[in-house]
């Protein structure tokens, strides 16, 4: 399976691993089948969101 890393878009993560879906609702972004998911990073994503990026790929790794 393909490491999931910051500079993963939303759309490829959640193909990678799917079971992510949960964490990413849970801060915020539900827009996850849109089109800004398939070209916006986990790292851009949590900063618009303002989260840290480092503490979203912690509970991403975490599933």
């Amino acid at each position: 399976m393909a490491d999931i890393t910051k500079n993963t878009t939303i759309g490829e993560a959640l193909r990678i691993n799917p079971d992510i879906a949960p964490v990413l609702l849970e801060i915020g972004m539900h827009c996850l089948g849109c089109p800004s998911a398939q070209g916006e990073t986990l790292e851009e994503a949590a900063m618009v969101h303002g989260i840290n990026a480092d503490d979203l790929m912690a509970k991403i790794a975490a599933v």
